[in-house]
């Protein structure tokens, strides 16, 4: 009989103690010996730790779209390659040299004229339309400090809104976001946000439904998913396109997954109104509903399951709540009307044969519901989520391996399996201040600079919008983001100081007050996790290059600031970049060796260029989400109420709001294709991730030669709709609604239901008459046609997703796109 051994590295004592003495003396070898022969002490000292990998050929570094070497020659960053342990490199990583050395980089400190010579607030009608004035970093500094004293001193802390919400970029330490609420914290507070962009519907209603936000959850384990599921429904997913990024640095695990149910031949069905990429590459079937009708749609399956008795009656007694009250909906002893399949084909225009057998499919296989978040940003956004819950919970699949739903696997790679090792913690925002403002929701800010004083609903709550008089954006841009472009444009103007960090002039900067450079990345050192759900990785973000022109990282900016606040100590607590990474590696090392992974000392780490790759459990291979519930409800209970799903929701009905009942039901959206809006405006609007960027980031650069047509965004189009108007593939077409008007180049195929067309979101805002709302944007800017109300009284969620609009054949000279130009002055 053989005894088990640990799946961990069998390090002896004498081995250890030779890695860790050659560690200690690194700073000598560094000054005592050339560089050869400290890298052979390096070298000998990692032989001990075979969870480190090696760099192979350049400088280890990464971005949201994958870890990579830099090569560097002369002082200029050339090339890249990925990492060795990347399955699915993404070839974005190609543009981190035109990153560091774009054209349009904000050199210097800038100052809009009109602000710097009357003062806070004067003429704001010219923010991106005034010109530039170049003025020192120490005056620059004067300024913004000043500004931060007079409106806490004049207004108070709920005068400054410093949201700053953005993708930002990679590296624990340098999280502008964090360092700046740090910086406001110790000043005095600020006004924050709640919720995201992202799934501002869903998260909230989650909540109520699951006891989690499920969203951000780690999903079944892929192998898991593999070995298990018979059939696999992406609902509103193209996860080829959004699996490319990862909020920290992506290990490409998801992309492993669904080449693997390619592999397999397991079923799969695409529930969206674009044959996107995904269902392309994995040979899905497509199901192609109209927009904004998914709701329906889910209540005619569910309808179905009831009616031929397949639903899963003994699961809905145990393991959920408040099935009856639903029920009485889905008959129509609520109001009059079963939604059946048929009432349901009305609505979504998909047969209702196909609801029906879709399903009696999903009951008689192993199904898992992977669902997207693109119908959650949508008015009455709350719902597709809850439906969807609703509809697995009747499926009686939740717990089991292979089955259920998740929100997560198009994104960072929800379900790959989880490592064992340690979890770097950043820098901390630290305390905020007793009096504090309350946040407000986070796609409300237009809302917000608008109207002060106004009163809105939230989650239960009321919330009472702050007179902003200085918005400080760091690592954000809201004119990319944020919906109904024009309407942020007027809004904008409200606040008297508008203070941006950025590398590039993008719109978000042109309409600013006070602009600061900021380095990339690549012009400074962290560190940074791979694998968002797996954890798998630690990876060096080396500086490669120096910082460009007159840039400063954003902690050096805020310490300065600090510094002329008279709370400099409290804020670097004595500690430079250096300092605060080794803080950082330490309290991850030391989590490692807990779990009895050994890692060297930092010091030898990062001279090593050598990144962390940790063990995976088997037992994390095989993880069920839900699993534990499943097995014992009472002693593995959910974070609801009832400490069950919650199909009814006590709480949410206690509210009272009239677009948000108790449990998941059909509202019509404000604009959709039998609205008031579709009798001028007749197209439906889905807004997509890009496939050649990270929302707006990477827009200037040359990647734009792969995706645009005509120059501009692209906008793609069913044949019919575009022979109906004239339109040819190639063409420049204006995209118009009552909101705004866009240029798009004409992408023509029939991969689009009729009467929808997608534009992707993240062209760079560039109004043909800039200061001007209304004015037509020449680079395609989808949120110049969104709408911007909340997606009910509950969540306030945004509704970017969705929108009506016509397309005409644009006439006349295309204007020239200066999207990506830099300002008067600057």
């Amino acid at each position: 009989m053989t005894t088990c051994k640990s799946q961990q590295p069998d390090l002896s004592r004498r081995a250890l103690l030779k890695g860790l003495g050659a560690c200690a003396a690194l700073p000598l070898l560094g000054g005592l010996f050339p560089k050869s022969a400290l890298a052979q002490a390096i070298s000998t000292a990692l032989e001990q730790f075979p969870t480190l990998v090696p760099a192979q050929k350049g400088i280890l570094t990464g971005a949201h779209w994958g870890a990579f070497e830099a090569i560097v020659e002369e002082g200029r960053m050339v090339r890249v390659q990925p990492v060795a342990d990347d399955p699915a490199p993404n070839d974005l990583i190609e543009m981190a040299p035109y990153q560091v050395h774009a054209k349009n980089r904000i050199k210097y400190p800038m100052v809009r004229k009109s602000w710097l010579e009357h003062g806070p607030g004067a003429k704001p009608e010219l923010r991106g339309a005034d010109e530039w004035v170049r003025v020192s970093w120490e005056h620059a500094i004067e300024l913004v400090a000043g500004e931060i004293r007079r409106i806490q001193r004049d207004f108070g802390p709920q005068a400054i809104h410093a949201g700053s919400y953005g993708w930002k970029s990679v590296g624990m330490f340098h999280n502008c976001r964090t360092l700046l609420h740090r910086l406001m914290n110790l000043a005095g507070g600020f006004t924050g946000y709640a919720g995201d962009y992202s799934t501002g519907a869903a998260q909230v209603i989650m909540s109520h439904v699951m006891g989690s936000i499920e969203v951000y959850e780690q999903q079944t384990a892929w192998p898991n998913v593999v070995e298990h599921a018979e059939l696999v429904v992406l609902w509103g997913v193209n996860a080829q396109v959004t699996l490319k990024n990862s909020w920290n640095m992506p290990d490409h695990e998801g992309q492993a997954g669904f080449e693997a149910l390619k592999k397999k031949g397991t079923r799969i069905i695409s529930i969206d109104p674009v044959h996107n990429e995904t269902a392309k590459q994995v040979g899905a079937e497509w199901i192609a509903p109209r927009p904004y009708t998914d709701v329906a749609m889910m209540l005619g399956v569910a309808h179905t399951l009831y009616s031929e008795q397949k639903h899963d009656q003994a699961f809905l007694d145990r393991y959920t709540v408040g099935f009856e009250q639903f029920l009485a909906y889905l008959l129509g002893k609520e109001d009059g009307q079963p939604k059946s399949a048929e009432w349901a084909a009305e609505i979504c225009g998909v047969d209702a044969k196909i609801i029906r057998q879709l399903a009696l499919d999903m009951a008689a296989k192993r199904t898992m519901i992977m669902a997207g978040w693109g119908m959650q940003r949508q008015h009455h956004g709350e719902q597709p989520n809850w439906m969807l819950v609703t509809l697995a919970a009747m499926l009686g699949q939740i717990g089991l391996p292979g089955g259920g739903f998740g929100f997560s696997y198009h994104y960072s790679s929800g379900g790959s399996p989880t490592a064992k090792g340690g979890i770097l913690a950043g820098i901390s925002a630290g305390n905020a201040p007793a009096n504090s403002p309350a946040p407000i929701p986070v796609a409300r800010i237009a809302d917000c600079l608008a109207n002060p004083g106004k009163t809105i609903d939230f989650n239960g709550r009321k919330v009472t919008y702050p007179d902003i008089k200085m918005v400080y954006v760091a690592g954000g841009n809201p004119f990319h983001h944020h919906q109904d472009t024009n309407t942020l444009l007027e809004a904008w103007r409200r606040p008297q100081t508008v203070i941006v960090h950025e590398p590039y002039w993008t719109a978000t900067a042109k309409h600013a007050d006070i602009v600061l450079p900021v380095t990339t990345s690549y012009e400074r050192n962290d560190l940074e996790m791979g694998g968002d759900y797996s954890q798998r990785y630690v990876f060096p973000m080396h500086q490669c290059v120096p910082p460009q022109f007159e840039s400063r990282n954003d902690f050096d900016i805020f310490s300065a600031l600090a510094a002329k606040l008279g709370v400099q100590e409290q804020y670097s607590e004595g500690k430079d970049e250096m300092l605060w990474l080794k803080q950082m590696y330490d309290g991850m090392a030391a989590q490692a060796r807990a779990a009895r992974v050994p890692l060297p000392p930092f010091n030898l780490f990062w001279e090593s260029n050598n990144y962390v790759r940790f063990p995976v459990p088997e037992a994390n291979r095989n993880w069920v989400r839900h699993g534990d519930f499943r097995d014992n409800p009472l002693l593995n209970p959910l974070g609801t109420p009832s400490g069950k799903i919650e199909i009814f929701s006590k709480t949410v009905a206690g509210m009272g709001y009239a677009d948000c009942a108790g449990h998941p039901k059909w509202y019509e959206p404000k604009e959709w294709y039998k609205g008031e809006e579709a009798k001028r405006y007749p197209l439906s609007l889905n807004t997509a991730h890009p496939t050649q960027r990270l929302h707006s980031q990477l827009d200037n650069t040359p990647l734009r030669d792969k995706f645009a047509v005509a120059d501009r965004e692209a906008i793609l189009i069913h044949p019919e709709d575009a022979k109906a108007r004239g339109i040819q593939n190639g063409d420049l077409v204006r995209a118009f609604n009552d909101r705004g008007q866009i240029l798009v180049g004409a992408l023509v195929s029939d991969e689009i239901r009729q009467g929808a067309v997608r534009i992707c979101e993240g062209a760079w805002f560039d109004p043909a008459e800039p200061g001007k709302p209304g004015s037509l944007c020449k680079n395609g800017n989808v949120n110049c046609l969104t709408f911007d109300v909340g997606s009910s009284s509950l969540a306030q969620g945004n509704c970017g997703h969705m929108a009506q609009l016509e397309v005409e054949k644009f006439s006349g000279p295309a204007p020239r796109n200066t999207a990506h130009a830099v300002p008067a002055g600057a």
